[in-house]
């Protein structure tokens, strides 16, 4: 059984950065894909960032490109998002997302999900 294991989550003003963790266990990563998606209050999930495990593929959303980066520690199982110069819209709680198979970027296509984390961004 895959888990996830978000943390890293926070409190923080516009512009500052914060670092993300998704500690992953229960299998061998290999042939995944594991991608962050965050949900604000009233909105609906949107996808944020993914990556292959193998680290073949990284396709991020158009609004946090430059902003953002995934990256993952495979001696560690973790993946980590990186978010630089936030702003109040990034305001949502970040779930970490795996599926066995190719990056896409449709939340109902993967298969395992963390419990989120709240990130919280103060103008």
């Amino acid at each position: 059984q895959v888990q996830l294991v978000e943390s890293g989550g926070g409190l923080v003003q516009a512009g500052d950065s914060l670092r993300l963790s998704c500690a992953a266990s229960g299998r061998t990563f290999t042939s995944y894909t594991v991608g962050w998606f965050r949900q604000a209050p009233g909105k609906e999930r949107e996808y944020v960032a993914a990556k292959t495990w193998s680290g073949g593929t990284t396709y991020y959303a158009s609004f946090v490109k430059g902003r953002f980066t995934i990256s993952r520690d495979s001696a560690k199982n973790t993946v980590y998002l990186q978010m630089n110069s936030l702003k109040p819209e990034d305001t949502a709680v970040y779930y970490c997302a795996a599926r066995r198979s190719s990056l896409v970027i449709q939340g109902d296509s993967y298969d395992y999900w963390g419990q989120g984390t709240q990130v919280t961004v103060s103008s």
